[in-house]
């Protein structure tokens, strides 16, 4: 009955309380933070501003332009079957195709060169068809080629080591995205077990502890204060991400957005004690313990959702390994080489190939055309090796900020029963009321039984020496 009493008293108490903001610190003093807002401009594409510069369309000015968000409208695009045309149309749009032109160029050149050079030593076919003897008749100038079987020979090779290079790439990307793919998971798990678990203290949840017994139930919980520390717990897992995203971005890119960021949801203190850190991820990390310990709940619920944490070490941890350890330079510099001579030369080669057409000229489309498919998968690799930069992390970071923010403004396990509680406060009130009735009537019920005894004695007083009179008389 008293724990009863403690609970509706408790309750009619949050009940009276206000309202008050997630980031409302407890005390005399409140500072209200501004709510988040998501800072993410995520467009898929180069830019659409033609007066763009052209290092912003190709390269690495265009990374910020892969970071690719699908929704269902993008997923039914990217399944048209118009998808083939689209891609055609776009060809020279292309930044991969831009990025690998000074290497077809070269490649080319040789090309050209290759059938000047021989139609001069070799004679030559005019416009009419009418062929003509060598311009070049010394002794030394001789036809250059080479036979064809050596490319062939080489070309599994040169596949194998390109499909190597282009899986171990993706392989880097797909882990980081996974990383990422955690990140957010677990910051959902994190801020959903504090607010369901918020107010379930050792010294109230029935749990014996050193042989000694404690009541079942929950603490009594201000609502000022419990919107506060689990704002804390969802403003330091944002904190964390868009540390970690700062962590793994260029400086140049980055740094400005980020100080302006944590300015704006952080208290100045929390702030510079951020910013100045060595390892931001490490303190944010730190801040978010701190926010976690400071819940009013059983330590061993706070083990589990401390587990969370040593997630997000593992995922920092991975992305800074995938971002100081590239590919073995001496594979991808090798690759590049091999790519390289093979492709160099391969004009050379084809020459002879292509004998029916005019001066042999046709084979320079073709060197052009192997060319960008050969460079382009492996500036594909390339691109692809150093995944952080062509990650939407902002667009990640924002999602896990404002999910984080939802779970927390949740009522949680303990207010999810109010209206019970509610009702069973009502209940007691009733039932004490009823009781003050029942007894207010048991007290005039006796009050008027003592009269009507006290009544008839006083009765039997006065009639006593009437009726000795009337013995008397009939005596």
């Amino acid at each position: 009955m008293y724990l009863r009493s403690v609970r509706a008293a408790s309750l009619l108490a949050a009940i009276g309380a206000p309202m008050a903001h997630a980031f409302i610190p407890p005390g005399s003093s409140m500072l209200l933070h501004k709510p988040f807002a998501q800072t993410s401009f995520l467009r898929m594409g180069p830019p659409a501003d033609p007066s763009a510069p052209l290092t912003e369309k190709y390269g690495e000015g265009s990374r910020k332009y892969r970071r690719t968000v699908y929704t269902h409208d993008q997923w039914v695009k990217h399944r048209s079957s118009d998808r083939f045309v689209n891609n055609l149309r776009t060809l020279f749009q292309s930044g991969i195709y831009k990025q690998v032109g000074r290497e077809v160029f070269f490649t080319v050149c040789i090309a050209v060169s290759v059938c000047v050079w021989n139609a001069l030593v070799g004679g030559y076919q005019d416009f009419g068809g009418e062929m003509h003897d060598p311009v070049i008749q010394e002794s030394w100038a001789l036809k250059v080629g080479m036979p064809m079987e050596i490319f062939n020979v080489l070309s599994p090779s040169l596949g194998l080591l390109l499909v190597f290079r282009t899986n171990s790439s993706y392989n880097r990307w797909d882990e980081a995205r996974k990383f990422w793919g955690l990140n957010i998971n677990h910051t959902r798990d994190l801020n959903r077990m504090a607010t369901a678990w918020y107010g379930s203290q050792s010294e109230w949840d029935g749990t014996d502890f050193m042989n000694k017994a404690t009541p079942q139930g929950y603490a009594p919980i201000d609502p000022i204060e419990r919107q506060y520390l689990l704002g804390q717990v969802s403003l330091m897992t944002w904190a964390f991400v868009r540390s970690m995203k700062r962590h793994l971005s260029p400086p140049e890119e980055d740094e400005d957005d980020f100080v302006s960021e944590i300015k704006s949801r952080l208290t100045p203190g929390q702030a510079d004690a951020l910013i100045a850190a060595t390892h931001r991820p490490n303190r944010a990390l730190y801040d978010l313990s701190v926010a976690i310990d400071k819940l009013p709940m059983h330590f061993i619920r706070k083990n589990e959702i401390n587990k969370n944490l040593s997630i997000f070490e593992d995922t920092l941890g991975g992305s800074e390994r995938l971002l100081s350890s590239p590919v073995p330079l001496f594979y991808s510099r090798h690759t590049a080489r091999f790519l390289a001579s093979w492709l160099l030369l391969l004009p050379l080669g084809l020459y002879s190939q292509f004998g029916n057409s005019w001066n042999h000229c046709m084979m320079i489309p073709a060197t052009a055309f192997i060319s960008v498919c050969l460079f382009g998968i492996e500036e594909l690799a390339t691109q692809l090796e150093e995944p952080f930069t062509i990650l939407p992390m902002q667009g990640f970071c924002d999602k896990i900020g404002v999910n984080c923010d939802e779970i927390v403004s949740w009522a949680g396990h303990v207010q999810d029963d109010e209206r019970a509680l509610a009702a069973e406060a009502r209940a007691l009130a009733a039932e004490a009321r009823a009781l003050a009735v029942e007894r207010g009537y048991e007290q005039v019920s006796k009050h008027q039984k003592e009269n009507r005894i006290k009544r008839r004695a006083s009765m039997k007083e006065r009639l006593s020496p009437i009726k000795e009179q009337v013995q008397v008389t009939v005596s």
